[in-house]
């Protein structure tokens, strides 16, 4: 990836969303976890602190390298057993019906092959598990949404491959998912960058 995406990107991510503003959105979709999960796009391991007590292990995957040894780092610190998959989410080296609960948080903005990786995490899925997300994305309000538009370009090569305008949850459902439960609003900061998708899903 060069020195940008190796050294400089995960410090920025990991900045970047440690962001306080982000908290609650953790605490309740992290917390509705249970079982085996899989996180994608595990990042630094800020998520880790919020599992709760109905988590058995939780897998993380990830590409970024710089990323997954942040991650590891808080990981040494928790009871809970936690491992890393250096790979990516297209393509998601598990066996069919094998976890619980998919976790993602805003990890589905950045995916190259989107509707691919959603495919797959519904397929690892076991019958009855959940997928919980917390992502950012299309807004409502069309001046907006032309804002995004324009500034997603620009914005792709800095941020390791972030779409400001993806519709997320059009996106779930095409890939098979029914959402069972969604909160939409804007976070505090520039409404590009700020509209958030916050919920659950099923395999239909």
């Amino acid at each position: 990836m060069g020195f940008y995406g190796d050294r400089i990107l995960p410090w920025l991510v990991d900045r970047v969303m440690a962001n306080k503003d982000l908290l609650g959105y953790r605490t309740r979709v992290v917390g509705a976890a249970r079982g085996r999960v899989l996180e994608i796009g595990i990042g630094s391991g800020l998520n880790l602190p919020f599992y709760g007590p109905d988590v058995t292990d939780v897998l993380g995957i990830e590409p970024s390298q710089g990323l997954i040894d942040k991650a590891a780092s808080r990981a040494s610190r928790s009871r809970r057993r936690i491992s890393f998959l250096h790979a990516s989410a297209e393509v998601i080296p598990l066996e069919t019906g094998s976890v619980d609960t998919v976790v993602t948080t805003w990890t589905l903005c950045s995916i190259p092959d989107i509707e691919g990786a959603l495919r797959e995490m519904r397929r690892v899925l076991k019958p009855g598990g959940e997928l919980l997300f917390a992502e950012h994305g299309q807004a409502p309000d069309r001046w907006v949404a032309r804002w995004q538009d324009w500034l997603t370009p620009g914005w792709k090569p800095i941020s390791g491959g972030c779409h400001l305008n993806r519709p997320i949850v059009g996106l779930i459902q095409k890939a098979g998912f029914r959402t069972t439960d969604l909160r939409t609003g804007y976070a505090p900061g520039p409404r590009p960058f700020t509209f958030m998708y916050e919920g659950r899903a099923v395999p239909a």
